[in-house]
């Protein structure tokens, strides 16, 4: 799945700057964009030999990369057992997403203030991109274009600190959005959810553009949840039920 370390210093930007990449930054940034995108399953194992010998490096920056995804909760590192990718948490998902749907809250509320027309005109076609993949039963790409919209508008907002805080609160969130895509119709439902999200900043209007990106985050809600987490038990992990009792059974609508 990882490319040459040569194609990967060349590629490679992902969540670090444009500085030289370490190899343990390069090995990092892969593995957690193959978990994050499902290339690599839950309970799927980890080989740091099979790694090692298809990048031509040695195991340390190997492991080095591995520990750091463990303390992202993204692999399970066992002693004497291995590695392998770590099972989606329930109460990480919920807890994430309110917490990305208040920050989104700020980046649109300020977008609809802030956006200039070359702004606009950037998510305008992010939404014909988007069509395309839909129509192209792409799910991956359509999670990118997906993930560069909300970017475009926090940029639009003034905050790109804020979108790198909330990129990193919602690993999990974006391993089950992942999963959500593949049910029917539910490209055509964010396509349009997105729609009126960039028609009512372009009208620069708060309230609606507000309410727009509550109700496409609340999208991501725990019952919906309970139907992706039946399709693929394997997949996660906790108690559902228990921790909707715990937090209240309104924990993914923060509004």
């Amino acid at each position: 799945m990882i490319s040459s370390l040569t194609d990967e210093r060349r590629n490679a930007a992902g969540g670090y700057s444009q500085r030289a990449l370490t190899t343990t930054q390069i090995v990092h940034q892969r593995l957690r964009d193959e978990i994050i995108s499902m290339q690599r399953l839950p309970g799927e194992p980890i080989s740091e030999k099979e790694i090692a010998l298809e990048i031509g490096v040695s195991r340390t920056p190997i492991r080095e990369a591995l520990l750091r995804l463990s303390e992202e909760r993204l692999v399970d590192i066992v002693p004497k057992s291995g590695t392998s990718v770590a099972k989606i948490p329930i109460a990480d998902v919920l807890e994430s997403q309110v917490a990305r749907a208040a920050l989104e809250q700020v980046t649109t509320i300020a977008a609809v203030k802030r956006a200039k027309g070359s702004d606009i005109a950037s998510m305008q076609a992010l939404l014909v991109v988007q069509q395309e993949q839909k129509e192209a039963v792409n799910y991956e790409k359509f999670y990118k274009s997906d993930e560069d919209l909300h970017h475009a508008i926090a940029l639009a907002g003034g905050y790109p600190g804020i979108w790198t805080i909330i990129d990193r609160i919602k690993i999990q969130v974006d391993r089950y959005r992942l999963l959500t895509l593949q049910h029917p119709l539910r490209m055509e439902r964010v396509l349009e959810e997105h729609r009126n999200i960039v028609e009512a900043i372009a009208e620069h209007d708060e309230h609606r553009a507000a309410e727009a990106m509550r109700l496409h985050l609340d999208g991501l809600s725990a019952e919906d949840l309970r139907v992706i987490r039946d399709h693929n038990p394997s997949y996660f992990v906790g108690d559902l039920d228990q921790v909707l009792d715990r937090w209240g059974r309104d924990i993914s609508s923060p509004n």
